[in-house]
């Protein structure tokens, strides 16, 4: 059975979302505080993870990004208003998948099961050497040159996507499609923010980049330059 973990103290929302995914199939755990949440957390990882931004502060990222660190490769859907600006705010720090509440209850299943294929399909424990640098992506590490790096869950997962289609030309927009899980997203500078922060942390020279290449006009490709451009996989 599939596994829910709700974490907000709205008991309205709490109610609601038991009696939409339970008949469904679901097992539905509900945590009124981040603190409960994380530890139900560590305890029973879910199959995705539901968060009611009404327990937080849209201004202290610090308690979302921890939940989200922690979930990573757990699918961690934001339930929020409907401002596009938190939308996006809130997308750009990690969150799998955003829906405006008040929310539809057959739209919210159809995203909460795509977000599980989705993290299904994704999840390997694959390592990956390219150039000077060495990923994890199920461990979450990253090393280059031989010193750790940090990167955030997003930035793993379109790394991981990257990889996955090393030398295609891959659009902005499936880039938001496939990593973000949003169709029609009306801000593709998200992609671009997120391909920017990796080239600071990984190319040794960002403003002329040998893996994340632009391709004016239509997105990105990523080229693995290690031995005459061939993939190196580590087991």
């Amino acid at each position: 059975m599939c596994q829910i973990l709700v974490i907000g103290d709205d008991e309205t929302v709490q109610s609601s979302l038991q009696r939409l995914f339970e008949p469904e199939g679901y097992s539905v755990q509900i945590a009124a505080t981040v603190n409960e949440g994380l530890d139900l957390f560590r305890t029973a990882p879910p199959s995705v993870l539901l968060l009611d931004l009404l327990l937080l502060n849209s201004s202290e990222p610090e308690a979302f990004q921890q939940i989200q660190q922690l979930s990573f490769p757990i699918p961690l859907i934001v339930l929020g208003g409907a401002s596009i600006t938190e939308r996006i705010h809130f997308l750009g720090l990690g969150a799998d998948d955003f829906v405006s509440k008040p929310f539809s209850g057959r739209e919210l299943i159809a995203r909460v099961r795509a977000a599980i294929r989705r993290s299904i399909g994704s999840r390997s424990p694959e390592v990956f050497a390219f150039g000077d640098i060495r990923v994890d992506f199920f461990k979450m590490e990253l090393s280059c040159r031989g010193t750790p790096v940090s990167l955030t869950s997003q930035e793993f997962r379109v790394l991981k996507f990257m990889i996955q289609n090393a030398g295609r030309v891959i659009s902005r927009q499936e880039l938001l499609n496939d990593v973000w899980g949003y169709q029609n997203y009306p801000v593709t500078r998200t992609v671009d923010n997120c391909i920017m922060k990796l080239r600071h942390k990984l190319e040794q020279e960002p403003a002329f980049p040998v893996h994340f290449l632009t391709i004016h006009g239509v997105g990105y490709k990523f080229v693995l330059h290690e031995e005459k451009n061939r993939f190196n996989r580590t087991q």
